[in-house]
C-alpha cells in the first residue's frame, strides 16, 4: 500500500462569472499539512483551474477578478472540474475557505464527498477578536502571517492567491486551537466581538443594556443575532445562583 501521506486539510477559493448560477470560473487550492511536530504547514501541493461557466462572466465581476471570456472558453465544467480538485488522492480531514459558505454554495456534499468545512473568518473571530477587521486580506496585513511570499498572494481576487493567503490564516488558526474546535466554531454563526453597524457601532456586546442586546438578538443577520443572544446567554448564565450542598446527609 502507498503511503498517504500526513494529514491535511484543502483551502479552496472560487472566483464565479457574478450571475448568480453555478458559474464558477476559476478554483484555486492549497493544502496545509500536519507535521511529525504536531504543527501545521502549508506544503507544496496547491494549484488552480480554469472552470468554463457555461455563459458570459459578467462586467463587474471581470472588473474584481480580471479573468477574460475567452481564458474560460475552452475549459471544462464545474461538475468535471471539481471532484478531482475537493477530493483529491488520500482523502483530506477537512475543505477550508474565508467565509466558507461562498464556497459551499458550489461545493456541494456530492461534489466533496460530504467533507467538513473550517471557515477561517468565523475561526479568526475567535482567535484574534481584537483585530478591527476580519476579510482575508485585512487579516494579511493586520498579522503579517510568517512565511507568506508577497508576490505569491497577488493579485488578489484571484483563486491561487486568495487560497494562498487564507492558507496561512489556516496554519496558524491551526496551531492555536484543535481542528474540532475549528469545526465547530465553523457550524455556528460568526460571533462577532464587537456591534458592526447602527447606534452601538464598534462596542463589546458586554457594553449594551439588556435592551439593545434584545432588539440586536432579532436582526436580520444571523452573525449579529447569534452574537447578541451569547452576550444574553452570558449573563443570565452568570446571574443564576450557584447550588449549594446541604448542611447534612439526608437518610431519607
Amino acid at each position: 500500500m502507498s503511503n498517504p501521506g500526513p494529514p491535511r486539510i484543502r483551502v479552496v477559493d472560487l472566483e464565479t462569472a457574478g450571475t448568480g448560477q453555478s458559474d464558477v470560473c476559476e478554483i484555486g487550492w492549497q493544502d496545509v499539512v500536519l507535521g511529525g511536530d504536531g504543527r501545521w504547514s502549508l506544503s507544496a501541493e496547491r494549484g488552480a483551474r480554469w472552470v468554463n461557466p457555461g455563459h458570459p462572466i459578467s462586467p463587474d465581476t471581470m472588473a474584481v477578478h480580471h479573468i477574460l471570456d475567452e481564458w474560460v472558453a475552452d475549459a471544462p465544467y464545474w461538475k468535471d472540474v471539481a471532484p478531482a480538485v475537493l477530493r483529491p488522492d488520500g482523502g483530506v480531514v477537512a475543505l477550508a475557505a474565508h467565509r466558507a459558505s461562498f464556497e459551499q454554495r458550489y461545493c456541494s456534499p456530492r461534489l466533496t464527498g460530504g467533507a467538513e468545512w473550517i471557515c477561517t473568518w468565523k475561526c479568526a473571530l475567535r482567535i484574534w477578536p481584537d483585530l478591527s477587521r476580519f476579510s482575508n486580506q485585512m487579516l494579511r496585513y493586520q498579522r503579517r502571517p510568517e512565511g507568506l511570499v508577497h508576490e505569491m498572494g497577488l493579485p488578489a481576487h484571484r483563486a491561487l492567491p486568495d487560497a494562498y493567503v487564507t492558507a496561512h490564516h489556516l496554519r496558524d488558526l491551526l496551531n492555536a486551537a484543535s481542528v474540532a474546535q475549528l469545526l465547530a466554531w465553523s457550524r455556528e454563526p460568526g460571533l462577532l466581538p464587537r456591534v458592526p453597524s447602527g447606534p452601538e457601532r464598534g462596542k463589546p456586546w458586554s457594553a449594551l443594556d439588556d435592551r439593545a442586546l434584545q432588539s440586536l438578538a432579532t436582526d436580520r443577520d444571523e452573525s449579529i443575532r447569534f452574537s447578541a443572544t451569547s452576550e444574553l446567554r452570558r449573563r443570565c448564565q452568570q446571574d443564576e445562583p450557584l447550588a449549594t450542598a446541604p448542611a447534612q446527609t439526608s437518610f431519607l
